[in-house]
């Protein structure tokens, strides 16, 4: 368990790890967490644990020629899944390219243009990969981190221990440790929650895009997507040939991004124009 705190919980250092628990533990949890929450910030907390749905396979999809670099993506992101403002993090990075350049590395990551977007550039968002073959899963000592049914690399915040070994091991650099408890105004706290996605964490441990999955499984789309005002997101059921990103993929030649180190991510990369 995790032993950086923010105020001892005994039933906490004592919970199962989540795939471990039966579906009355489950609920237990649940109850305790929204309470928790409630009387630490003051509102009224939901805590859910909606669980995959059958024949389901989430895939993120990601127009280029569509990106205008404006990172309303990266900041709905923040908004939706109470991610700290203080030390700030980001689950998605916008990467300004040089036309004709494809190495990551040498794209601008912390790009201060004013106007986007510019001349002579695109724009890559990269977050996490959601890999089928996920390097982050392998390495961790503890199995704090699992791939869902329906894709998704997903979490057990409370049995995280810190360690960042997934850190080193991700090639995409998705996976962000919260030094600090999260800092999130009052007034911009997301009360509707899931265990596995977007509740407050605590500090110590590391945490990364997880398909919005309070919001995904309930039919809705992740908010990055939602906030895209170009649509160049594109998001769904890869088992669905009638879903968005199966739309895209069967339409336009994509590709994954650092796809010869085996990882097999459902992140897809294409161009609809130019």
């Amino acid at each position: 368990m995790n032993g950086c705190t923010d105020g001892f919980d005994w039933s906490s250092y004592f919970q199962k790890n989540f795939q471990e628990m039966t579906p009355d533990e489950i609920a237990k949890v649940l109850k305790r967490l929204e309470k928790k929450y409630t009387e630490k910030y003051g509102k009224q907390f939901t805590v859910t644990a909606t669980p995959a749905k059958e024949n389901t396979l989430f895939g993120y999809g990601l127009d280029i020629s569509k990106c205008i670099g404006c990172r309303e993506c990266v900041y709905a992101c923040v908004r939706e899944n109470n991610i700290s403002r203080d030390v700030q993090i980001h689950y998605i990075r916008v990467i300004r390219m040089q036309k004709g350049e494809s190495d990551l590395e040498s794209g601008d990551h912390y790009y201060e243009s004013v106007k986007v977007p510019e001349d002579g550039f695109y724009y890559l968002p990269v977050t996490c990969m959601q890999c089928d073959n996920p390097p982050c899963v392998k390495v961790c000592p503890v199995n704090a981190m699992w791939q869902e049914p329906d894709g998704v690399v997903a979490i057990d915040y409370d049995w995280c221990i810190g360690c960042r070994d997934c850190m080193a091991a991700c090639p995409y650099r998705a996976i962000k440790f919260n030094w600090t408890g999260p800092a999130i105004p009052e007034e911009e706290l997301n009360t509707d929650t899931h265990y596995l996605s977007n509740r407050p964490r605590i500090r110590g441990i590391v945490e990364k895009c997880h398909g919005c999955l309070h919001r995904t499984r309930k039919g809705l789309y992740p908010a990055c997507a939602e906030a895209c005002p170009t649509g160049a997101w594109k998001f769904g059921n890869l088992l669905d040939e009638n879903s968005q990103i199966r739309r895209a993929l069967d339409r336009f030649r994509a590709f994954k991004l650092k796809n010869e180190l085996n990882t097999d991510p459902k992140c897809f990369y294409f161009f609809s124009a130019g």
